[in-house]
């Protein structure tokens, strides 16, 4: 008869679920419950009351701030938008009396008979528009006798000179206009170029 190394019992299975439970038991270490309250000390619960007290309060100027901007943001642009819709507004309003004279001047021209006193009435009109123009910023590029500026004046073409010296304005067709250092629009002009029979040679 064979010898069993194992003892002998009347239920191997439940022998096998007590071993189980046995290591369990000695693996898993006891957990402490936790309490059902803590003491604090009345200087640290004044204190957490204080902070919170200071948390919400610089929660509320942050969304105070975020709210000033904002708006702040919003005027901002309104204002831009309404600058640049009425930018001209200035000048128009300086221009209103020139086109007031001018139709005053039309309805005289219809019934005068002096030209020449028309022609002074037009004259008067056009300087007070020139001077409007002034009082905007704009200015009158004078090209005639200076030398060509490619960045200020637009060469229609050439004449022969004897007189001015090559690369000099003669003529000038248009007028040029700047808005202080901005170009308006170039002068139209014709400039100087020796004659044929004296060119330099190279």
């Amino acid at each position: 008869m064979t010898t069993s190394p194992w003892p002998r019992s009347n239920d191997p299975i439940n022998d096998m679920n007590k071993e189980a439970e046995k290591k369990d038991a000695t693996s898993t270490p006891p957990t402490t419950p936790a309490p059902a309250y803590i003491v604090v000390s009345n200087e640290l619960f004044q204190a957490a009351v204080a902070q919170a007290a200071q948390t919400a309060e610089l929660k509320d100027r942050l969304l105070r701030a975020q709210a000033e901007w904002d708006n702040s943001r919003k005027r901002i642009l309104r204002e831009k938008e309404e600058a640049v819709r009425y930018a001209g507004e200035a000048f128009l309003e300086r221009l209103l009396p020139v086109l007031d004279n001018f139709e005053m001047g039309m309805q005289a021209a219809q019934s005068a008979t002096d030209a020449k006193a028309i022609a002074q009435g037009l004259e008067m009109v056009l300087k007070q528009f020139q001077q409007a123009l002034r009082d905007s910023g704009v200015e009158v590029i004078d090209a005639v006798g200076q030398p060509f500026d490619p960045h200020r004046h637009e060469a229609l073409g050439h004449h022969e000179s004897a007189v001015h010296p090559e690369g000099q304005v003669m003529t000038q067709m248009r007028k040029g206009y700047k808005l202080k250092d901005r170009l308006l629009r170039a002068a139209s002009v014709f400039v100087a170029k020796p004659p044929e029979g004296k060119q330099a040679k190279h």
